[in-house]
Protein backbone atom coordinates (compact mmCIF):
# COMPACT_ATOMS: atom_id res chain seq x y z
CA UNK A 1 0.00 0.00 0.00
CA UNK A 2 1.43 3.37 -1.18
CA UNK A 3 1.30 6.48 1.40
CA UNK A 4 2.25 9.76 1.41
CA UNK A 5 2.17 12.11 4.17
CA UNK A 6 1.11 15.99 2.73
CA UNK A 7 4.09 18.07 3.83
CA UNK A 8 3.77 21.45 5.32
CA UNK A 9 2.77 23.84 3.12
CA UNK A 10 2.19 21.49 -0.25
CA UNK A 11 -0.17 22.12 -2.29
CA UNK A 12 -2.58 18.82 -3.08
CA UNK A 13 -1.42 19.21 -6.65
CA UNK A 14 2.51 18.18 -5.84
CA UNK A 15 1.14 15.65 -3.15
CA UNK A 16 -1.32 14.23 -5.80
CA UNK A 17 2.45 13.82 -7.77
CA UNK A 18 4.34 12.55 -5.60
CA UNK A 19 1.62 9.81 -4.87
CA UNK A 20 1.05 8.92 -8.71
CA UNK A 21 4.86 8.69 -9.21
CA UNK A 22 5.03 6.32 -5.98
CA UNK A 23 1.99 4.09 -7.82
CA UNK A 24 3.83 4.26 -10.64
CA UNK A 25 7.22 3.20 -9.33
CA UNK A 26 5.26 0.34 -7.21
CA UNK A 27 3.81 -1.06 -10.62
CA UNK A 28 0.28 -1.31 -8.61
CA UNK A 29 -1.65 -0.34 -11.32
CA UNK A 30 -0.16 -2.65 -13.96
CA UNK A 31 -0.28 -5.36 -11.48
CA UNK A 32 -4.59 -4.24 -10.55
CA UNK A 33 -5.08 -4.64 -14.59
CA UNK A 34 -3.49 -7.92 -15.28
CA UNK A 35 -5.26 -9.71 -12.39
CA UNK A 36 -8.41 -8.04 -14.08
CA UNK A 37 -8.79 -11.64 -16.16
CA UNK A 38 -7.20 -15.03 -15.52
CA UNK A 39 -4.78 -15.56 -18.30
CA UNK A 40 -3.49 -19.31 -18.39
CA UNK A 41 0.75 -19.59 -17.88
CA UNK A 42 1.07 -20.02 -21.43
CA UNK A 43 -0.34 -16.93 -22.63
CA UNK A 44 1.80 -14.92 -19.58
CA UNK A 45 4.69 -16.67 -20.59
CA UNK A 46 4.08 -15.45 -24.52
CA UNK A 47 3.16 -11.88 -23.83
CA UNK A 48 6.65 -11.85 -21.68
CA UNK A 49 8.56 -13.42 -24.19
CA UNK A 50 7.43 -10.52 -26.94
CA UNK A 51 7.83 -8.05 -24.74
CA UNK A 52 11.89 -9.05 -24.21
CA UNK A 53 11.53 -9.29 -27.72
CA UNK A 54 10.25 -5.51 -28.37
CA UNK A 55 12.80 -4.17 -25.76
CA UNK A 56 15.99 -6.05 -27.41
CA UNK A 57 14.78 -4.57 -30.53
CA UNK A 58 14.32 -0.88 -29.55
CA UNK A 59 17.74 -1.02 -28.07
CA UNK A 60 19.40 -1.87 -31.08
CA UNK A 61 16.93 1.23 -33.50
CA UNK A 62 18.93 3.17 -30.58
CA UNK A 63 22.78 2.12 -30.94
Amino acid sequence: MVRIKVRNGESLEQALRRFNKKVTQAKILREALERKEYRKPSETKRQREKERVHKIYLESLNR
